[in-house]
């Protein structure tokens, strides 16, 4: 490509020949009749731009100033969708919660995600999902060295971010209203600090800008106030985006939902954050196995459960991809009936049980909403109400150029007939846990088994939630088989009436199982009646009680699944076509269930070994996301994943029983 010297006018110019000399197989060259070597003194174009000076033979077309204006937007336009080359590695973000408001940080204190005022709701800060454009709040040292470690602050929620010289601390706040949060970042140390602020919100797409008040700045054109407290620093600012130089000490406090910028004590709402996290955990019976990682395991489901109303989510975030540039990016920021209540179970085998209340007491007010218990939806908004309808933002360039990104989820509208099963187990637990059981709760229980008599025989879309059409699927019939034989033992330790078909109903379901979901040929329980096609959720036949784990045909599944979906440290859902184009990493909660599962026949050793490879997927600061690819090595899927978390704590446990 050719232009003319006299049309080369300017930074942008300059800027749009530099962007298309750095693309593949392009030569760009700027012709002057003038001899070269006084145009090379006189333009000062860097080395990468060609120049021809004199007479030439350069005949191709000029380009003249006003295209290369739009190839210059075109070429920034294209950058930004392309950011995700440098993308920060998914399990290395650290979560900050206080149990309404959740957000992520980059190893180097970069705030990348946060939504505003609940966790479903739309994002203030998106640069996970769309680069730098899409709202950032960064924290970086003036000489520009990389960070010397990230961690939690033990037992706590509040991470600590450090440099040569400097020290960032970042927390949300635990004493705010409940249409407000407040994220403090307390820079302390001897050299200045960079602070940039762009918030974007609803996900870039309303335009804000930024304007100075007394100790710090307003976020003008949201309709939730928003403002910064930094009294002392001084901003430099561009539209929608604030920059300064920071000495410390310094504390920034971000307050969305609230104009106001009074001054609150510091150190007593940082101690407060602290405690919050400290004094539970302090309560819970912990196994000694990997100790650690189950500590903040637990602090991290806990994180996940919204304190407010109850609910739990499934994840922090959106549209992480299960595969790198793949389109399988979903909204996980909601409440599963399912994975609620095994979250809330994990809770409770540690020994707090309060979340497990709350999110009864979330999924009674659901239940008020449905016309019948088996018209249950698998998930809902943190609020208990139905979730917006699935919808693409496309604005945003994607996790690593992973598009589309997605809010909402049509999974809203399968029918999944497993949930049942987790509700019934956990208010099992719950119970013998606090040695009473609820009214309340035993009417969910019955409830379920109602739902489960009214359903169990029909196809379904499954745990994972398939958009393919509805089958009849081991793993959901075992759940209903689930949902009532701990309805008959929930009835039988706190003398409870048992209706009279209630045995009679178990036991068909567990004959159907057995009958049709055997497959002599495969060696193992597939994953449903019509095919022969495996599935880890399989694995269920044995680690619920429905089929003896002695029996043979249990080993065989775990074998048949170990060869068809194990690869390495990871165990994949399932290998068969779901309908959706390309592929996705191994699901840690399958590599917990096969760690069980090698442990209930007699393998020990395997188990131990792959659980040691399960926990080495963990990122630097203990989390987990949903999926782990084992040829990049690198974490896929929303993160941080309860899933994950939970899956680990079972297995820790398992093994410190011995």
């Amino acid at each position: 490509m050719v232009c003319d010297y006299d049309l080369v006018e300017g930074p942008e110019a300059v800027r749009a020949l530099r962007s298309l000399a750095e693309l593949p197989a392009t030569t760009v060259v700027v012709h002057s009749q003038r001899p070269v070597g006084d145009l090379a003194v006189e333009t000062r174009l860097p080395a990468e731009i060609r120049l021809v000076g004199g007479v030439s033979t350069v005949d191709e077309p000029g380009v003249r100033i006003g295209d290369m204006k739009q190839l210059a937007t075109l070429l920034e336009e294209r950058r930004r969708w392309q950011f995700g080359a440098a993308a920060v590695p998914i399990e290395r973000h650290s979560l900050l919660s206080n149990q309404r408001a959740l957000a992520l940080l980059t190893p180097d204190a970069r705030v990348t995600w946060l939504c505003h005022p609940q966790p479903d709701s739309p994002a203030l800060f998106a640069e996970l999902l769309g680069g730098p454009d899409a709202g950032h709040f960064s924290v970086r040292p003036q000489h520009g060295r990389l960070p010397l470690g990230q961690r939690y602050l033990p037992g706590t929620t509040t991470v600590e971010t450090r440099w040569a010289g400097l020290l960032v601390t970042d927390y949300l706040t635990h004493d705010t209203g409940q249409h407000r949060t407040d994220l403090v970042r307390v820079v302390t140390g001897r050299v200045p600090a960079v602070v940039e602020f762009a918030p974007r919100p609803e996900f870039g797409q309303v335009h804000v800008r930024l304007s100075l008040v007394a100790d710090g700045l307003r976020v003008v054109g949201t309709a939730e106030p928003i403002v910064l407290r930094a009294p002392g620093v001084e901003w430099e600012i561009d539209g929608d985006t604030a920059r300064a130089v920071v000495h410390p000490p310094a504390v920034l406090e971000l307050r969305c939902g609230t104009d106001d910028l009074a001054a609150v004590p510091e150190e007593p709402r940082r101690r407060q954050a602290q405690e919050h996290w400290s004094a539970w955990l302090d309560g819970l019976t912990l196994p000694g196995v990997r100790r650690d990682l189950v500590a903040r395991s637990a602090l991290t489901l806990r994180a996940l459960c919204h304190a407010q109303t109850g609910a739990i989510l499934a994840a922090a975030t959106t549209s992480l991809p299960e595969q790198i540039g793949g389109v399988r990016n979903w909204d996980y920021r909601y409440c599963w009936v399912r994975d609620g209540a095994l979250t809330a179970q994990a809770l409770v085998s540690l020994g707090s049980t309060a979340e497990a209340e709350a999110f009864l007491d979330w999924l009674h007010g659901v239940l008020e909403t449905v016309p019948g218990p088996e018209r249950l939806h698998p998930l809902y908004s943190v609020r208990g109400g139905p979730i917006q309808a699935e919808a693409v933002i496309g604005t945003l360039s994607g996790y690593a150029g992973s598009r589309p990104v997605r809010v909402g989820n049509l999974a809203d509208q399968q029918v999944q007939l497993d949930v049942f099963g987790p509700v019934v187990s956990l208010v099992y637990d719950l119970a013998v846990a606090r040695g009473l059981l609820a009214s309340r709760d035993w009417d969910v229980v019955c409830a379920m088994v109602e739902a489960v008599r009214r359903r169990w025989h029909e196809p379904d879309h499954g745990i994972w939630e398939e958009r393919h059409v509805p089958r009849h699927r081991v793993y959901s019939r075992v759940m209903c088989w689930q949902t009532v034989d701990r309805a008959i033992a929930i009835a039988s330790r706190f003398g409870r009436p048992v209706a009279p078909d209630w045995c009679s109903l178990r036991d068909a379901i567990a004959a159907d199982v057995l009958e049709h979901g055997w497959n002599a040929s495969v060696g193992a329980f597939t994953t449903a009646y019509d095919g022969t096609d495996l599935d880890a959720a399989s694995l269920h036949i044995g680690l619920s009680g429905l089929l003896d784990p002695a029996d043979e045909r249990f080993a065989s599944t775990v074998s048949a699944i170990e060869a068809e979906l194990r690869s390495g440290p990871t165990v994949y859902r399932y290998r068969r076509d779901d309908g959706l184009p390309g592929d996705e990493g191994g699901f840690h909660l399958c590599t917990a269930w096969l760690v069980e599962a090698y442990l209930r026949t007699g393998r020990r050793t395997e188990a131990e070994e792959l659980f040691k490879w399960f926990v080495d997927c963990a990122g630097p600061t203990g989390l987990l996301a949903e999926e782990y690819d084992p040829i990049t090595e690198r974490s896929l899927g929303n993160h941080p994943q309860a899933y994950s978390h939970l899956g680990l704590i079972r297995c820790a446990q398992l093994l410190d029983q011995g």
